[in-house]
């Protein structure tokens, strides 16, 4: 059986990677030597659903689903900025910026859920926290390392990025590479358009 690693997102507009990009350099500089692998800005996006291993003789299936449920969902406007790191602030593993989003995409992405988890895919327990990750640090961080980039978060601000209206859905195919992850649209659904500012 083949399979392919897959996830279902939305794409940001070019100036807001623009200005996260530079927000990624801005920390780098200020992180020199410290172990953190940072998003190449061509691989930032706003996942809605990470499938995992997706069977190749399930995709049309998977597509149509996908299809459907996006049709019944209209256009909507994000808000990027702010920025913050998981677990905690004070014990970063991951660092995102942050994102505002309204009612319409959150229920986009519970009936993606609920859906995908109908052919078996997993369903996500936790809330959707939607955020754009740019930065991983490694397994390799010492201590002193975390602590260091805990400080730097702790001052550095980030402001408003940008807006930008979400109009597509993709279903990307996830392929691992020794220099990175690459990503390839395989499939795309138009969300219904909507002349009202959501």
């Amino acid at each position: 059986m083949s399979v392919i690693r897959a996830f279902i997102a939305v794409n940001l507009s070019m100036d807001i990677l623009d200005r996260i990009n530079q927000v990624s350099k801005d920390l780098h500089d200020s992180m020199k030597g410290v172990p953190i692998r940072w998003v190449p800005v061509e691989n930032i996006h706003l996942t809605l659903k990470f499938l995992g291993n997706v069977s190749t003789s399930n995709l049309e299936i998977l597509k149509d689903i996908l299809g459907k449920v996006v049709s019944g969902h209209h256009e909507c406007d994000i808000s990027v900025g702010g920025i913050g790191a998981f677990p905690k602030p004070h014990n970063p593993r991951v660092i995102w910026i942050g994102m505002e989003v309204p009612q319409e995409l959150v229920a986009l992405q519970h009936n993606i859920e609920v859906e995908t988890a109908r052919l078996g895919y997993s369903r996500e327990h936790r809330p959707f926290s939607p955020h754009l990750t740019f930065g991983r640090v490694s397994r390799n961080a010492s201590t002193e390392d975390v602590h260091a980039i805990a400080e730097v978060l702790d001052t550095y601000k980030v402001g408003f990025l940008g807006a930008t209206r979400l109009k597509t859905v993709y279903l990307y195919r996830s392929d691992l590479k020794p220099d990175g992850a690459v990503y390839t649209p395989i499939y795309s659904a138009e969300l219904e358009e909507s002349e009202q500012i959501n």
